[in-house]
């Protein structure tokens, strides 16, 4: 029989895991390319042999998501699977109408088929949109089970922007490790606060491998989720992450509806800064489409040393780069303490960007005036760096997982602010997790 040709629509994540556990080894199909978009530089690249298994001695090549069309024709693509997340239903059907123009048939798959199995228990933390408040999520699920006396190994969605073949299984015990690996911005602001509070966690490319792993060390196995999109291990608690502070999107972007409705738990996060009527409306989307699942209210208060220092100031808002980016969200954390401690005023970044930032503001217009974190590779973290220390302002406000001083210099006074889950009322993750054990 004549193998299907597929082409695989990715972000260098979910597309290569999809490959490794269901085409792979698979002779019904023959996969000839994957695209990228959304993260800087990885097109251009191939996934390398060593990790495409025996059917692909030569590896796959990655190419640009703009080549769609003419990859689709040069290699008679008869699927085209899509495989990256936290996109808008009118942009991924936009993608199969010209996946289905160009005479292939589009592919999302599901769970069934991408789902590992492990032989210990997995809680994971998924969401419905990017910065909604998985990590602080995560970090007190592990918190928990913690002091429940339980050995919790973390793995966390892939960020693989580096060799492909060295970043097969990672494993985070010491911050030592993050040097070690090499790590972006990106990663380090996912793996470095389980880290510091006690938490093992792996990451990679090929999530079985990294499965086999983790097993071994750990009671209970934590999915920290990335984006919106699904658990890669099949889930024996499902908890799903939302945002009033966008209301509605929990019905209306990939493939976050999709955990709103697998999840058994529903946390509704930043219901001390929300609208109310933005509250209201996650309620209902909730009762509407999953009404079977617990509804935990929770807040992500900040915490600011030195706050003293923002009354008055004019400040430059430094904020997590993929929340601001594909997530959409116009503020986070460091606006929130700018408008709190009385900044004087926001300073817009625009006019003082520079290269790889500069390209980041082009195509994602509306972040207004604040500035992502992006920290893709070292050239984005040196024009990260110059931006701030062109900024004309007196303060900066670190609004990031971790402290971006310890990446970049920034010539200029710095506050940060963190924040952690704070559930509000009953039932709390406590209590529902003292009934999962």
């Amino acid at each position: 029989m004549e193998r299907k040709r597929v082409l695989i629509m990715g972000a260098a994540g979910r597309d290569f895991h999809n490959f490794n556990v269901y085409f792979r080894d698979n002779e019904a199909y023959e996969v000839v390319a994957f695209t990228a978009t959304q993260i800087p530089d990885i097109e251009g690249r191939k996934y390398p042999p060593e990790l495409a298994g025996k059917l692909y001695p030569d590896g796959i090549m990655i190419y640009p998501e703009q080549e769609l069309v003419g990859l689709i024709k040069k290699y008679k693509v008869d699927q085209v699977v899509f495989a990256y997340s936290d996109v808008p239903y009118d942009y991924v059907m936009s993608r199969s109408a010209i996946v289905n123009s160009a005479g292939a048939d589009f592919v999302l798959m599901g769970a069934k088929n991408t789902q590992l199995k492990s032989n210990k228990p997995v809680i994971a933390v998924c969401a419905v949109r990017t910065g909604c408040g998985k990590s602080q999520t995560t970090r007190k699920v592990a918190k928990i089970l913690r002091e429940a006396g339980k050995k919790v190994v973390a793995i966390r969605h892939p960020m693989p922007y580096g060799n492909l073949n060295e970043q097969k299984v990672q494993r985070f015990a010491e911050l030592s490790d993050l040097d070690r690996y090499d790590c972006t911005i990106e990663e380090r602001e996912e793996y470095e606060p389980h880290i510091t509070s006690g938490t093992i966690i792996y990451a990679g490319v090929d999530y079985e491998a990294i499965l086999k792993e983790a097993e071994k060390e750990a009671d209970i196995i934590l999915w920290d989720g990335g984006n919106n999109d699904l658990p890669f291990y099949k889930p024996d608690l499902h908890i799903t992450v939302a945002d009033p502070h966008r209301p509605g999107d929990e019905l209306f972007y990939y493939p976050g509806e999709a955990n709103l409705r697998a999840a058994d738990v529903i946390i509704i996060n930043k219901i001390d800064t929300a609208d109310p009527d933005g509250i209201l409306t996650v309620r209902e989307n909730i009762q509407m489409v999953n009404p079977d699942a617990v509804v935990i209210d929770a807040a992500s208060p900040i915490f600011v040393n030195s706050y003293e220092q923002i009354k008055g100031k004019r400040v430059l808002v430094v904020e997590d780069g993929p929340t601001l980016t594909h997530g959409e969200m116009t503020y986070g954390a460091g606006v929130v303490a700018a408008e709190k401690f009385g900044a004087k005023e926001l300073v817009d970044p625009r006019p003082f960007t520079v290269g790889t930032i500069t390209e980041t503001f082009n195509k994602y217009q509306d972040i207004g005036t604040l500035l992502p974190a992006m920290g893709y590779g070292d050239k984005q973290i040196k024009d990260l760096e110059e931006t701030i220390n062109k900024a004309d302002c007196d303060l900066v406000i670190i609004g990031t997982p971790i402290d971006l001083r310890k990446l970049v210099n920034i010539n200029k006074p710095a506050v940060r602010v963190t924040y952690e889950l704070e559930e509000i009322g009953k039932p709390d993750l406590g209590d529902i997790l003292k009934k999962f054990l």
